[in-house]
């Protein structure tokens, strides 16, 4: 135990003096938010990379795999089809349109000068990413209470308190070198632990009686249990995630900040192999639990149970590291975001200790909605990228291939991605029929591409 948490606090020292170092190299506006537009392909691939693949990756996948068996084989088409339409549609062209316009926040780029459609956007940015990093705070909580038998709530707060601090020191930079870091130990530890687990577990063919002995027919099934309509809206509605990459503000400011074209080819390719080692590795983790592991009381601790069962205290830590990686690396350009949103998006004060308290105010909060609000990981923070990809989805595609929208069309769009999201998701029966992003998405696609009609 001691040498577990000497790894991680080694880990921790590590990520705070990056943001010490950041906060050297951000002199004004486009550094704090922007890294000055100097990023190169590795550090803008893997720190997007790791920003959209948070705890809901390494902990809700996995925790997926195990408990939905086969049928989460979806998950992987779904997720490298998002990668692969961010870097090959959007990141160039937003790239390039975002530095002609001078815009430095994602909100400024989408909205232009029409303050109703900032005020909208803003809301709707606080409110998801508000769910969204309270999910990646309880991920940090079950990060400890299954390593380190800590409590939840001291878990939570430490875990949150580390993210708070470098963000506010560091700024985009900040964010975007300690994501660079997190990625590559989030890779490491997710092709080290299911390769141990599948050996560990007979190969191929151990995992798969694994999962046959587990007395659930409804694991091997790829459809879930599902047939006809239902089974084609389980599988419509898992691919359907990848519609949600656009329109994630924490992931698509890193193509804003890209220096060159160049730079964007080669993060393409870094990006979807990345992509590909995270999600499989995921998959066959939590597939391996039914082989390995008796009586898992939270399956979303599939892969720290794995971790805890197959490795020595040393190799534990780093791969508890790496799930904090995926917790942090998310949250802490989230807060970033959601900072720009209030001081700069709707203030214009360009304070920057209105920045930072904007950041502490909201980590706050989200600390103590992770504390108090009972979800699982998975679902929260599905509901956040849904309600994020709706809204500015459609609107940043037609903004970036068919030119400026009407802002009154603009509004219209981004209202209805959210409000259908909402409805969708707290309607049982909907939800129950088809994943909430794709009505939502296509929905609000309409007005959107009216919006850039001419007479």
């Amino acid at each position: 135990m001691t040498t577990l948490i000497s790894t991680l606090v080694v880990y921790k020292l590590l990520l705070l003096g990056i943001g010490a170092w950041a906060s050297r190299r951000s002199s004004g506006d486009a550094d704090f938010y922007l890294g000055g537009r100097g990023l190169g392909p590795w550090i803008a691939s893997l720190s997007s990379a790791a920003s959209s693949s948070s705890a809901w990756t390494l902990l809700g996948v996995s925790g997926a795999a195990f408990t939905w068996g086969w049928s989460a084989v979806w998950l992987l088409p779904a997720c490298l089809l998002g990668f692969a339409f961010n870097w090959f549609v959007v990141a160039e062209r937003l790239r390039t349109l975002s530095a002609e316009s001078g815009a430095i926040t994602f909100t400024g780029f989408l909205c232009g000068e029409s303050r109703p459609l900032r005020w909208l956007a803003s809301f709707i940015i606080l409110l998801s990413l508000g769910v969204y990093v309270a999910s990646q705070f309880k991920a940090a909580g079950v990060t400890f209470s299954e390593t380190l038998g800590m409590g939840e709530t001291a878990a939570i707060c430490i875990g949150g308190g580390i993210v708070l601090i470098y963000t506010m020191t560091g700024g985009f930079w900040a964010v975007s070198v300690t994501d660079f870091v997190q990625g590559l130990v989030m890779v490491f530890a997710a092709v080290l632990v299911p390769a141990m687990a599948l050996i560990d577990a007979g190969g191929w063919s151990g995992m798969m009686a694994g999962l046959e002995n587990a007395n659930d027919p409804v694991l091997l099934d790829p459809f879930r249990g599902k047939i006809g309509a239902s089974a084609f809206g389980f599988i419509l509605g898992t691919l359907g995630i990848g519609l949600g990459y656009p329109g994630q503000p924490h992931v698509s400011n890193r193509f804003m900040a890209m220096r060159r074209r160049a730079d964007v080819r080669a993060g393409t390719w870094i990006s979807l192999t990345w992509a590909l080692l995270i999600y499989s590795g995921m998959l066959v983790a939590g597939w391996c639990g039914h082989a390995l592991l008796q009586d898992l009381g939270n399956n979303e601790a599939v892969l720290l149970a794995l971790t805890q069962k197959l490795f020595s205290p040393v190799l534990a830590g780093v791969i508890v590291a790496a799930v904090l990686s995926a917790i942090m690396s998310t949250a802490d350009s989230q807060l970033l975001v959601c900072a720009s949103t209030v001081s700069y998006d709707l203030a214009q004060n360009r304070n920057r200790w209105s920045d930072r308290g904007t950041i502490l105010l909201i980590g706050v909060v989200s600390i103590m909605a992770a504390i108090f609000v009972e979800q699982t990981i998975f679902n929260s923070v599905l509901f956040a990228w849904s309600a994020l990809g709706a809204a500015f989805g459609p609107l940043l595609l037609v903004r970036l291939w068919q030119g400026p929208v009407n802002p009154n069309f603009a509004l219209c769009s981004m209202a209805i991605g959210f409000v259908v999201t909402l409805g969708w998701f707290f309607t049982p029966f909907l939800k129950g029929g088809l994943y909430e992003l794709v009505p939502a998405f296509l929905l609000a696609s309409i007005p959107a591409w009216l919006g850039t009609r001419k007479g």
